[in-house]
């Protein structure tokens, strides 16, 4: 008995067997080019619905930002797409974060300059290093002795 052949490749003329399966019958190839085009197409209607902006105005928006994510530079949104970030005051649209940094840093601090300033305060300035001058870690320090053993 014959395997049974990838509809989207019988389609498009593919004459080598990829192995189907499932309902309908696809090869991992179309099933995942299928599932790629369905998670686009939600996204570009959700951003058109809630932000009003369409795929073209996102796309020009991460190019603007380098491919990645405004706030950390890290995340390029490969995996999951970036966040469309905006002004819950406002509804000012202000660029595209990855989930944590929309989350976990601006919606952690309900986007307050000042907790942000004291933020970027604390990591210039430690409060710890005033009081007991600077002091390293034991575990960094074993790290700083081995390291130094090595050249």
């Amino acid at each position: 008995m014959a395997e049974p052949r990838c509809i989207d490749c019988r389609k498009e003329g593919v004459v080598t067997v990829r192995k189907a399966s499932g309902k309908p019958l696809l090869c991992a190839t179309h099933r995942r080019a299928r599932r790629t085009s369905r998670r686009n197409y939600s996204h570009d209607r959700h951003i058109v619905e809630t932000y009003g902006i369409d795929s073209a105005e996102y796309a020009e928006i991460y190019e603007s930002q380098g491919r990645m994510c405004a706030i950390c530079n890290r995340n390029r949104g490969v995996s999951k797409k970036l966040s469309v970030d905006h002004c819950h005051e406002t509804g000012v649209i202000r660029g595209l974060l990855c989930g944590p940094c929309n989350r976990d840093v601006l919606g952690h601090l309900r986007d307050d300059k000042t907790s942000l300033q004291r933020a970027i305060d604390y990591l210039t300035s430690p409060p710890a290093v005033a009081v007991i001058g600077v002091r390293i870690t034991p575990d960094m320090v074993d790290q700083d002795l081995t390291m130094n053993e090595g050249t």
